[in-house]
């Protein structure tokens, strides 16, 4: 019966394993569902649409092949167009019925004039034919793609956009983009039964194994005579130790057969543990159910995203990827004091500062650098939330290691620009940040005459300088938050420092005057979620120095960054010298209890000129 029972569990056992790897092989289907994308007419770019991104459900993965570097970059749909609209391109995207095409796109922006001619008239048949030929742009690089890859011959990307969001596939900006191009989506064919029958099969086995040797020891224990024999022969003991000494007799008690039976048997189940340790280490996690509770998302504050609100310029890893660029080619420009390269990545206030930095360095062996722009860690990211052209983001950077943060505004001019630098300034210590809305919603930008807010952004500058000049004399002395303003205690103890020195040394023979005024860069509003605003502006401190009489001089000898921006020792006219801050405010929505607050500033030497 026990052979029967063996026999039984062999079955069992291949039907159940042969079933587990089964499934594992010929009855698994593929593991990708694969949509080709053919093009029929040659372009420097291709954009696969959103929609073909999403014809199936899941994870993408694009799949680029041709010669030489491949490039590919994903974004929204509508930042791709307008950086593509000045030249031709490929898109893909699905017709009525679903189906993958291609079409050729026209560029439609007009080419611009070509340089030399008034107005793009009166140049040659070659200029106009240079104008409307498309000029060739590296894709490589640009800030409006939320990220982008790099590969040899064959490319292959990751991806998991959603509908909004489409991919550029190119080479260099100048050769046709590959046309070996595709994209594919996983298709779910896990098998979680195939590791438990492969496993049950194996145990079942082994099961089968055992019964068979069970049986073959009891047939070998029940062997013998069923009847009763004829008389044996009267034999005499043998002397066991003797003849296995002389003739080398193997001694044959119980014991010896149990220790040869046992290592037969030990020898017929290595074979199956062997099998079935191969069987289990070959199912992978999808060969087996997967138990255990789905997590519970943790609830989190709710933002109500404004109707009609449109979407955030950056994501939080865009902006620390356009950060660290602006980061890196600053650095270059201060070590080499390149104001070129340095306006590559500033503009306004912030390109101001460092230009003037630069003279006073090549003038002045010993002068200070300017303080390298901080990149991590990013605190905030606060983008505006616009569609068009230009647009803005806020960012925040704490560093632990020199204990201080920057506040620091981004402009991007057009589709084709990289962003820029603009205002950049030190938080104050302990200052509060109002609540802002998060990355992935961001915010709308204020109008300059915005009548909602407690004071208009373009109004903003010219009554702090207003302050500055008059103290508490000012008519805006008391919408301003006069506590914790260190910018306002620094400057008067600058200007009583320096008016004390002064009038030890020159009282007699000139005067000294000082005078605040709204700088000549435009200020930049990111609204914050209490309706109020942060608010970025440029203010100019000049002092004036001034001869009394016409025999009176004004000597630069003291002062040597005066001396070489006016490139000059004295004047008999006087010298202007121009300091400018960039400064960050929290300005309250209209109504609010709470006044204006400074967040941080930052303050340079701008220039210094002679007066006529």
């Amino acid at each position: 019966m026990r052979f029967v029972w063996a026999v039984a569990a062999f079955v069992l056992a291949a039907v159940m394993i042969g079933a587990g790897i089964a499934q594992r092989t010929v009855f698994q289907g593929p593991d990708a569902d694969i949509a080709a994308i053919s093009v029929d007419e040659e372009a420097p770019y291709l954009l696969i649409d959103g929609a073909v991104l999403n014809e199936t459900a899941g994870a993408q993965t694009l799949r680029a092949q041709g010669d030489g570097e491949i490039f590919a970059a994903y974004g929204r749909t509508a930042d791709m167009k307008a950086w593509l609209a000045d030249t031709p391109y490929n898109v893909a995207s699905l017709d009525e019925s679903g189906e993958i095409v291609t079409e050729l796109v026209e560029p439609e922006v007009a080419a611009q004039p070509v340089e030399g001619s008034a107005d793009g008239e009166g140049g040659s048949a070659a200029d106009d034919a240079a104008a409307e030929e498309p000029t060739a742009r590296s894709p490589i690089g640009s800030d409006l793609w939320l990220d982008e890859f790099q590969q040899s011959d064959v490319l292959i990307a990751p991806l998991q956009l959603p509908a909004e969001m489409s991919v550029l596939v190119a080479s260099d900006g100048s050769a046709p983009a590959p046309e070996n191009v595709s994209v594919s989506w996983p298709i779910e064919n896990s098998t979680p039964w195939a590791g438990p029958l492969i496993v049950a099969g194996g145990i079942v086995l082994a099961f089968g194994v055992f019964l068979y040797i069970l049986g073959i020891r009891h047939a070998r224990r029940s062997r013998g005579p069923r009847r009763k024999g004829l008389p044996l022969p009267v034999t005499e003991p043998i002397d066991i130790a003797v003849e296995s000494a002389d003739k080398g007799v193997i001694s044959s008690t119980p014991r010896s057969r149990r220790a040869i039976t046992g290592g037969r048997r030990a020898f017929a189940i290595v074979p199956v543990v062997a099998v079935s340790a191969l069987l289990f280490s070959g199912c992978s996690a999808d060969a087996w159910p997967q138990f255990g509770a789905t997590p519970t998302p943790t609830p989190t504050a709710s933002v109500v995203v404004p109707e009609g609100q449109q979407a955030p310029a950056v994501t939080k890893p865009q902006a620390e990827r356009i950060l660290s660029r602006i980061a890196e080619t600053v650095a270059e420009a201060d070590e080499a004091k390149d104001a070129a390269l340095a306006a590559t990545r500033l503009e306004g206030a912030a390109l101001a500062t460092r230009e003037t930095n630069y003279k006073l360095r090549a003038a002045i062996a010993d002068f200070a650098a300017p303080a390298p722009i901080l990149t991590k860690p990013l605190e905030i990211v606060l983008p505006q939330a616009y569609d068009e052209w230009p647009r803005s983001v806020m960012v925040v950077v704490d560093d632990e290691e020199s204990k201080t943060s920057s506040i620091m505004v981004l402009t991007q001019q057009d589709a084709w620009a990289p962003y820029k630098l603009s205002y950049a300034a030190s938080l104050e210590a302990s200052t509060p940040m109002p609540d802002l809305a998060p990355v992935y919603i961001g915010a709308v930008q204020p109008a300059p005459d915005s009548p909602f807010l407690k004071m208009a952004p373009q109004d903003v500058a010219a009554a702090y300088s207003d302050i500055i000049n008059k103290g508490e004399d000012s008519e805006y002395y008391d919408m301003f938050e006069a506590e914790g303003d260190q910018l306002r205690e620094r400057i008067a103890l600058d200007r009583q420092d320096r008016l004390t020195e002064f009038n030890q040394t020159g009282a007699e023979t000139a005067t000294l005057t000082f005078s605040s005024s709204p700088g000549s860069f435009a200020p930049m509003a990111l609204a914050t979620l209490e309706s109020g605003a942060i608010v970025a502006v440029n203010v100019d401190e000049t002092d004036t120095v001034k001869p009394k009489n016409s025999d009176a001089v004004i000597k630069l000898d003291k002062n040597p960054a005066v001396r070489a921006l006016v490139d000059a020792d004295q004047s008999a006219t006087g010298v202007t010298t121009t300091f400018t801050d960039q400064v960050f405010f929290y300005v309250p929505v209209q109504g609010s209890p709470e006044k204006i607050r400074l967040l941080g500033y930052s303050s340079d030497l701008l220039d210094a000129k002679v007066i006529p």
